[in-house]
């Protein structure tokens, strides 16, 4: 299986390049795990969605922590069937998934949500989920639903998205559930987010 995520951070302030640069050093723990590719456009990381979804998380939290107003879009996939597979992407947790029923996963994703850790860095997020290939894809995608509200980071349902609120600790591990707990284990599975921090519409 092929897992990645195409990254790009967006700062609000003419000192955008220290943004940046203050939010890659955040990935220098996950080098040895991920493939780490950055050019003008984005950042691209490929790996198990363990770290992967760290590494996305203390890149934001890290710009976060600066006063201006922060965001961030993403793209992360699994199961793509245009890539190769790649076997640093190995995930357990997708494994034992496929014969899990979709109660027993929404259960797991909350309880991973519960013991995530506090950073210290609040954060909004939206996104959209894609099962895509599956006849009964809708079924997976209400089941997600069902997790996000009840994962005391909802905040609401909008139109083609759900927007998350709280710590970034809390939010990126309900990313990571999503992710992972919904659709088939070997199929495709996107997300498509946008995340913001230190938002003046918000004071």
């Amino acid at each position: 299986m092929f897992i990645g995520a195409q990254v790009s951070l967006y700062p609000m302030t003419s000192d955008f390049v220290d943004v940046v640069k203050s939010g890659l050093t955040a990935l220098t723990p996950y080098t040895d795990d991920l493939r780490i590719e950055t050019d003008d456009m984005s950042t691209l990381m490929v790996g198990a969605p363990e770290p992967l979804l760290d590494a996305i998380r203390d890149l934001f939290a890290e710009a976060a922590r600066r006063p201006e107003h922060v965001t961030m879009h993403v793209t992360l996939s699994r199961g793509c069937p245009g890539e190769p597979d790649d076997p640093s992407c190995h995930c357990e947790a997708l494994v034992r998934a496929q014969d899990l029923l979709l109660e027993d996963r929404k259960a797991l994703a909350s309880e991973a949500v519960a013991a995530a850790p506090d950073l210290g860095v609040g954060i909004d997020v939206q996104f959209s989920l894609y099962v895509l290939g599956q006849d009964h894809h809708m079924d997976e995608i209400y089941g997600c639903i069902d997790f996000l509200k009840a994962s005391g980071t909802f905040l609401k349902s909008k139109n083609f998205c759900t927007r998350l609120r709280g710590d970034a600790g809390a939010v990126f591990e309900t990313l990571r559930q999503a992710f992972l707990r919904f659709g088939p284990a070997e199929g495709h599975v996107t997300i498509d987010l946008t995340a913001s921090a230190n938002s003046p519409s918000l004071r």
